[in-house]
Parts: C-alpha cells; sequence; structure tokens
C-alpha cells in the first residue's frame, strides 16, 4: 500500500529559484472530495496523465495510490472534473538530501506559492530552508482539493 507522508510551507522569499532542479506544468481535477477519499485526475506537461486516490488524513499521513491512464482518458477526466481544476507549475528544489516540490499556481489561485516535502516517517527531522515560511500542513484551506473548490489565494493563518 502507498503512503503519502508530507508536510506543506507557505514559501517566504525567492531564494529556492537559483536551486530549481526541474520544472513542469499541470493541471489536476477532482473528481471526488469527501471525508473517506480524493480522486484527482493530473495532467503533466499535457503529455502524461495520472489519476490519484487519496485516504483520509491521519496527521501528516494518507494512503495514496497513483495509475497512469492514456492521455485522451485523463483529458476527458479533466473536462469531467471542471470546474474544480488547479493550475500549477511544479518545481523541484534539492535542500540537504530532500525533494521540495515548490508549486506556484497560476489561474484562480496566481499568486500562491507552496512547498512540500515528503517525507518517510511522520516525525522525520528535516532542515528547514530558509524560503519555507509559515507551516500549513494540516490547514485545509492549502489543500489543493479545497483550493479547486475555492478561487483566491486562502489568507495564511495568524499565530497566537
Amino acid at each position: 500500500m502507498g503512503v503519502e507522508i508530507e508536510r506543506k510551507f507557505l514559501v517566504a522569499g525567492d531564494g529556492w529559484r537559483a536551486c530549481v532542479t526541474s520544472v513542469w506544468s499541470m493541471r489536476q481535477g477532482y473528481l471526488s472530495t469527501n471525508a473517506k477519499a480524493t480522486v484527482r485526475i493530473r495532467i503533466v506537461d499535457d503529455a502524461k496523465a495520472i489519476l490519484t486516490l487519496k485516504g483520509p488524513t491521519s496527521g501528516i499521513s494518507r494512503a495514496e495510490f497513483e495509475y497512469e491512464v492514456p492521455i485522451e482518458e485523463g483529458r476527458a477526466l479533466l473536462e469531467i472534473a471542471r470546474p474544480d481544476v488547479v493550475e500549477k507549475s511544479r518545481h523541484i528544489v534539492p535542500y540537504r538530501g530532500l525533494e521540495w516540490e515548490v508549486d506556484v499556481f497560476d489561474g484562480a489561485h496566481a499568486g500562491l506559492i507552496i512547498a512540500e516535502v515528503e517525507l518517510s516517517s511522520p516525525d522525520q527531522a528535516i532542515d528547514m530552508p530558509e524560503w519555507a515560511g509559515q507551516e500549513v500542513s494540516q490547514d485545509d484551506r492549502y489543500a489543493n482539493a479545497s483550493l479547486s473548490r475555492q478561487p483566491g489565494v486562502p489568507q495564511p493563518p495568524t499565530s497566537g
């Protein structure tokens, strides 16, 4: 069984840009989102389609299953998902042994930049890059499925 263990941060500054090793564009649509499961179709660089099923989140972990599907079927599924679609470019940024994914959102969420890092265990220690700002791992407003249903950029959570 696949498990996703992920921490998510708002991005503070442009220091990550000089370290990008690859970039690709993504359009992803949500076919179903509820407490039991999320079903997403993702088109990468308009050349590859991936169907993803994610289970409920427990802390920063959840079951995740991904399946490549023919691109034509992926495009058709993306149309079914409309208007619940997110557009972004993903930048891969290695930092101290981990691969960070910095997502720069376009379209209805232009201006939002989120960094994610996948871990091997929920309690894995990480060295934080200076451009990783406030953590939003457990703030549902920053989940891509939530963003797909709500245009605009969520206001950062206030501390205190």
